[in-house]
């Protein structure tokens, strides 16, 4: 359920896996491109999609019969369009969520969106996350990805409708922990994207990377997650590739921002959604929920939304109270 970028690279996978996908595109221009000939025009006009992907813009057509149903789209749009699907969901279908992001308002996980609108139980809901470029792997390049699910079994089906030459998932039942590696990392690569803008080199880079990394965690352990989640590839994979790729449309917004762009100008060159840009609000909002420090989110939300230059925001992030490294971790835990 949705045909932008990631959602037709993991209907590709889906297909090349040999699994038969119906992609749903809003756009009736789109599906008939994707059914007819077999290519995406508005985000991989080069890429031929295999003949076992087809594609509509009915979603009842879409959605009938499914026993995977995979939610592909803004992440701030879920709640109103899964509403309007949930009727025609399968009553045992597994609900694959690639969202990363936390929803407005109600600082909702987006598994936790689902349950609550497609009112699904927890082990029938599933997230995938990890270092997965999309262009890259529409390019079959290898990469790997991780599917959690709270029933070890459901995720392991899930794996196995997705295992192809190019693309290695593997399985966790840390729900949150996935998901929360995933919805952080695209505000990580806003600032790393910053930086880079403003010519600042590798230690500063490598440095917002860790403690980008240290931030997730915190948030992680106090909302029940396992740490070691945020060393593998939904954590510590998915920073790295999303933060240093010019691929990445959080870097390449935050690079904007760094060389002096406003956000609308930065908007315009993008010219795709840029996760993070959202997500910044409502991941601050549940981190100070939680009593957990993120200086670097809080910095971005202040540059994208309150017009603080991203230089002042590095002033202030360097002139914070030093500290020893691991004594917040320790105590945001405990």
């Amino acid at each position: 359920m949705g045909a932008g970028s990631w959602g037709t690279v993991f209907a590709k996978i889906l297909a090349d896996a040999g699994t038969p996908v119906t992609l749903w595109s809003r756009r009736e221009s789109v599906a008939d491109a994707v059914r007819d000939r077999h290519r995406n025009p508005d985000y991989f006009p080069d890429i031929e999609l295999p003949e076992r992907a087809t594609a509509t813009a009915d979603a009842a057509e879409a959605l009938r019969g499914a026993g995977l149903v995979v939610l592909s789209i803004p992440s701030q749009t879920l709640r109103d369009n899964l509403a309007a699907w949930s009727d025609l969901i399968e009553p045992d279908a597994t609900l694959l969520s690639l969202m990363k992001g936390i929803e407005l308002g109600t600082t909702s996980r987006m598994t936790e969106v689902v349950g609550e609108v497609a009112d699904a139980a927890a082990e029938r809901i599933a997230v995938l996350s990890g270092p997965n470029l999309a262009r890259e792997i529409a390019e079959e390049q290898p990469t790997a990805s991780v599917v959690a699910c709270t029933d070890h079994d459901r995720a392991v089906a899930v794996q196995h409708a997705i295992t192809t030459a190019y693309f290695r998932p593997y399985t966790n039942t840390d729900v949150a922990g996935v998901e929360l590696g995933g919805a952080v990392k695209n505000v990580i690569a806003l600032a790393y994207g910053m930086a880079a803008g403003m010519g600042l080199g590798d230690n500063t880079r490598a440095t917002i990377i860790t403690r980008g990394l240290a931030e997730t965690t915190r948030l992680g352990l106090r909302l029940g997650a396992d740490p070691a989640t945020f060393a593998g590839l939904a954590g510590l994979g998915d920073l790295v590739a999303t933060c240093s790729s010019p691929l990445s449309r959080n870097h390449t917004f935050g690079e904007h921002l760094g060389l002096g762009a406003t956000l609308e100008e930065a908007a315009r060159a993008t010219r795709q959604t840029a996760e993070g840009v959202k997500s910044c609000r409502s991941i601050t909002d549940l981190a100070r929920k939680v009593g957990v420090e993120m200086p670097i989110c809080d910095a971005v939300v202040r540059v994208c939304h309150e017009g603080l230059d991203p230089r002042a925001a590095v002033a202030e992030l360097m002139g914070r109270e030093t500290k020893p490294e691991t004594e917040t971790l320790r105590s945001n835990h405990d």
